[in-house]
Parts: structure tokens; sequence; C-alpha cells
């Protein structure tokens, strides 16, 4: 993915741009290349994922990785391969309608994608 099709933000108050404070418009274009990279989704998509209480907790896991400090790049890398990592279980697929056993971060930025298009 290229710079040029990164989409800004359409949440700069909460997800996962608020959340990364100071760090935002630096992880921004990182995580949007990262995660689209890991997840095979296009950028509106995870443009929507970030924006969303998912993108926060996204976020939440990128500060980790700073305060133990890892460069930001690396933190954001860290982030996605956890979440590429985990996968979505039986409970989590019951209350989103994820399928069961797809990585955890292809599942929601999928659904944050069908949401979006649901409230359209």
């Amino acid at each position: 993915m290229t710079t040029n099709q990164i989409p800004a933000t359409q949440n700069e108050a909460w997800g996962f741009w608020g959340t990364m404070t100071e760090h935002a418009s630096a992880a921004w274009p990182l995580a949007m290349n990262a995660i689209s990279d890991a997840t095979h989704q296009p950028p509106e998509s995870v443009r929507t994922f970030l924006d969303s209480r998912h993108g926060r907790h996204f976020a939440d896991d990128v500060q980790n990785g700073l305060y133990q400090g890892q460069a930001l790049q690396d933190a954001i890398n860290a982030a996605t391969e956890r979440w590429m990592g985990w996968t979505v279980g039986r409970q989590t697929s019951k209350q989103y309608g994820i399928p069961r056993g797809l990585p955890y971060l292809t599942g929601f930025v999928i659904h944050c994608e069908i949401c979006e298009e649901m409230a359209a």
C-alpha cells in the first residue's frame, strides 16, 4: 500500500487517533499499512477499524509497546502480530457474528466495515 492511498481519520477525538495523542500523525500511516498488509483488507476498511472503539484498544496495545521502550514502528508491528495471532473464539463469534477461528485483527477490520455499511 502506498502512502497516497491512506484515508484520513474521521475520528480525531477517539479511536486510534485520539488514543495515540502526540504520536497520532506519525502512527496513523504506519498502522494503516501494517494492518492492511496483515489482513489484506483495503485502506478504507482499516480506517473504519482504527476509528472504532476496537481501534482504540489496538492503540492501547501500541501505547503499551511504547511504554516498554519500543520504537513506534516496532510497537505497531508487535501489536499487529499479536492481534493476528489471536483467533476469534466461540463467544466473540456469537457476540459479533465474526467467523470462529478467523484471526482477531482480520475479523474486527471486516466487522467494522460491515457495521459502517449497514449504518450508511
